[in-house]
């Protein structure tokens, strides 16, 4: 009853972790409707409560996921909005920016804790999910398709037509996407779906002896609260690999070439 607010804190056991079972067809959508609908009528709240509702329209996106799939096919690896096959993304010699996001090695903690419990466990909250995706396709500028396939490799839900939804939403490029203007701003992330650090804690244990004031955004701490936490930035844990407000105005003004490219006509 209380998913639609539980969800968002990554922290808390509050999503239903049953994407793989979805994926793997152990559960069928009809099956969760149906058990949620019968529940809802034995206890007398009918309709369903709100985080019920939230819940089952969740299933409806998954579902909403297959049917892009199946009619759209090139979408796996094509911007379903053509025109963003002309997105300037940015050049990263080496893979080192692609790497330092893989690894959980970014300087933003929200972001890093994400990947490495994606790591570790083949999991990743899904409000991390969409933090960690913008942060590669608007504060990195790489390709959404590097995402994808990054995810399809460790994700033990890794289902081929819930992971291209959710990577063209990301973008922008995609049915009913988040416009690409929309960044997240990864350390008000941090701070409003979680709080006290837990969840940082957790997956960056590095971190974990800092106060919550300085937990999603270590870089400002004052040195002596660094020292006490056992904090050497540039060392045990990564300075930021781009400056927030920097990569927001690179990402706004790429996204600005791509609508005057259109307008043009080229």
């Amino acid at each position: 009853d209380d998913y639609a607010t539980q969800r968002d804190r990554p922290a808390e056991a509050g999503t239903s972790r049953l994407s793989a079972a979805l994926h793997f067809g152990e559960l069928s959508p009809r099956q969760i409707w149906a058990a949620i609908t019968a529940r809802s009528k034995e206890s007398g709240v009918f309709p369903p409560s709100n985080g019920a509702r939230v819940f089952l329209t969740e299933l409806g996106w998954r579902e909403f996921a297959h049917h892009l799939l199946f009619h759209f096919p090139h979408t796996a690896e094509v911007p379903l909005r053509p025109e963003f096959a002309r997105f300037p993304w940015a050049d990263d010699p080496g893979g080192v920016k692609l790497r330092a996001w893989q690894r959980g090695r970014t300087g933003y903690p929200i972001v890093d804790a994400g990947l490495r419990e994606l790591w570790r466990t083949g999991w990743m909250h899904n409000r991390v999910r969409m933090i960690v995706a913008s942060f590669l396709v608007k504060h990195l500028r790489l390709n959404w398709t590097h995402g994808a396939v990054w995810f399809w490799d460790t994700l033990v839900d890794a289902d081929l037509a819930n992971n291209t939804l959710g990577w063209q939403w990301s973008a922008g490029c995609g049915a009913d996407a988040a416009p690409y203007f929309r960044i997240f701003a990864p350390v008000l992330q941090g701070q409003k779906f979680d709080a006290d650090g837990a969840y940082v804690r957790r997956w960056l244990p590095e971190l974990a002896r800092l106060p919550a004031k300085h937990i999603h955004a270590p870089w400002t701490a004052p040195a002596e609260v660094l020292a006490a936490a056992g904090v050497t930035l540039g060392e045990n844990y990564p300075r930021p690999i781009v400056d927030h407000a920097k990569a927001r105005a690179e990402a706004l003004a790429a996204f600005q070439e791509l609508r005057s490219a259109k307008i043009g006509g080229r």
